[in-house]
């Protein structure tokens, strides 16, 4: 009898047009550092500007930090299709109007399709939403993405490890995220609990 490969490991990594797109960045780098995982990334043009405002990247500075680029517009592109075997999806930040149109099945650019193949598929979809507050509207659609099998993950800060720089609060958060996949072993410490005082 024929053994079938096992296929390799892979994520799908997108930025959208929310601030915070140090944690897609930081993600892709997080990666990059483990190895075996094969990166596949897609940046949104909204995405691409605040790169560009928040972190003063380029194109030539981010696409080598992935495996594989794809263009938004490519629907195409092997991650539309369920038959491509990943780990997941992270959208990191994910925009409000990102997490509307896949809590509606959108599926109107390779962001949205990639992320309705992950949920239909049930693989792990994780979704870091940044807006504040939130509306109605927002907290509907993240009830539906989660009824749906998605993640919800909004990067908030811990402050029990006592961070001391924003790099190790993002850095927690990315690990946190990455722990979800179970890529190799935990990259967050395990809560060791508190003792009241004496």
């Amino acid at each position: 009898m024929e053994t079938r490969a096992a296929a390799p490991r892979r994520l799908i990594v997108a930025i959208t047009g929310a601030t915070g797109a140090i944690y897609g960045i930081r993600l892709l780098e997080t990666l990059r550092k483990l190895g075996g995982v094969e990166s596949h990334l897609l940046i949104s043009s909204a995405g691409w500007l605040n790169i560009q405002h928040e972190l003063q990247l380029s194109k030539e500075d981010v696409h080598p930090l992935a495996d594989v680029v794809h263009s938004v517009r490519d629907v195409g592109a092997s991650i539309a299709s369920g038959s491509f075997a990943t780990d997941g999806m992270v959208i990191a930040p994910c925009s409000m109007k990102t997490l509307a149109s896949v809590a509606h099945g959108f599926s109107d650019n390779l962001i949205t399709r990639a992320a309705d193949v992950t949920l239909k598929e049930r693989r792990r979809l994780v979704l870091l939403v940044r807006e504040t507050p939130f509306n109605l509207a927002h907290l509907r659609n993240m009830t539906a993405v989660t009824e749906m099998g998605g993640v919800i993950f909004p990067p908030l800060p811990a402050f029990y490890n006592q961070p001391a720089t924003i790099d190790e609060m993002v850095d927690h958060t990315v690990a946190r995220v990455l722990d979800l996949f179970a890529l190799g072993p935990a990259l967050s410490p395990a809560w060791a609990g508190l003792r009241e005082p004496d």
